[in-house]
């Protein structure tokens, strides 16, 4: 009887574990609001993965909205979250840096109750992991126009965002470490204010980005001894009606470097390019540049004496794998 009980003991102790090894496999998860999936949330769906994976896991999320904030911590790597369809599987917060923050704070930090989130709180997703692909969904901020609204935040290393819709008003997308990587493929990218923003490399290919008020696109604060920011290649650069006086971008930091190149610019863009950010000593340390633009906002006549041009033989240079180094994308 008592090796019976002992026997029971362990099969009870054992379950939890067999429960978890179900996930601790290269198997997808998929996430489903109506209960067809094997989780409901997203949030938990990331709660299952093994911290450290060598090996990948989708979890596969099916069309809906999703009322999430969400962080993949770094501990999570080789992780991609793939929607089901782009425009129809949604995830939304609406957080702003405005809002007043309640005793006790976010992200485990202590707060003084009515004292404003600030910027970086504001998320949607925050990405501190690495080797993460986001894919064929669609991440929002959609608080509305009362201050800085973070969608997409990014803090670990090789992070893969394709065909994405980031929606959001000012800072919709913030590379957050300097040196980390990140690529963005066939995205739609839109935004009010420094819209995309940051100290982070990133690259934007076949990416739609689209203005919604006469601002500024980039605000990059690129450290002085990192070669590249961001840069645009094969880009599309719109606006919604009556928006017409945008700039490519401003110095969020003295050394900010931002090149846009083979990209179609619309009339909105302004003749002279880039801001200062009315400080006449960004205009000796910032790196503006372009390459073989086209479109009516492209013309080169009204850019600002600070910026570049780059000739055929230096843009032949800016290579993903030169901006990011020899590891394959």
């Amino acid at each position: 009887m008592k090796k019976l009980f002992l026997s029971f003991l362990m099969m009870l102790t054992l379950l939890p574990l067999a429960a978890a090894n179900k996930y601790d496999n290269p198997d997808t998860i998929v996430v489903s609001r109506d209960g067809t999936g094997e989780f409901r949330t997203i949030d938990e769906a990331i709660e299952v993965c093994r911290a450290f994976m060598d090996y990948s896991k989708v979890i596969y999320v099916k069309k809906g909205v999703y009322k999430e904030k969400l962080i993949l911590p770094s501990w999570l790597t080789n992780i991609t979250i793939c929607g089901e369809d782009r425009d129809n599987t949604i995830i939304t917060w609406d957080d702003h840096a405005n809002i007043k923050m309640p005793v006790g704070g976010l992200d485990s930090e202590a707060a003084v109750k009515g004292k404003p989130m600030g910027t970086f709180r504001t998320y949607t997703l925050k990405v501190q992991g690495s080797y993460i692909t986001l894919k064929n969904i669609t991440i929002e901020n959609n608080a509305a126009k009362l201050g800085q609204a973070v969608s997409l935040h990014l803090e670990g290393d090789h992070i893969l965002v394709q065909n994405c819709r980031l929606l959001g008003n000012q800072d919709t997308v913030y590379t957050g470490i300097a040196h980390n990587r990140s690529a963005f493929y066939d995205c739609y990218i839109e935004g009010t204010t420094d819209f995309i923003f940051g100290p982070g490399r990133a690259w934007f290919e076949n990416c739609e980005i689209r203005s919604k008020a006469n601002s500024y696109i980039t605000a990059a604060s690129s450290p002085a001894g990192q070669e590249y920011g961001y840069v645009f290649n094969k880009c599309k650069l719109t606006a919604e009606p009556g928006v017409d006086k945008v700039y490519l971008g401003r110095p969020w930091r003295p050394y900010a470097a931002t090149l846009f190149m083979n990209c179609e610019m619309g009339s909105h863009i302004r003749p002279e390019g880039w801001h200062n950010w009315g400080k006449q000593s960004n205009e000796q340390t910032a790196r503006y540049s372009e390459y073989n633009n086209h479109g009516a906002g492209a013309a080169t006549k009204g850019r600002v004496a600070w910026s570049r041009q780059l000739t055929k033989k230096e843009a032949a240079k800016v290579t993903i794998k030169n901006v990011f180094g020899e590891e394959a994308w």
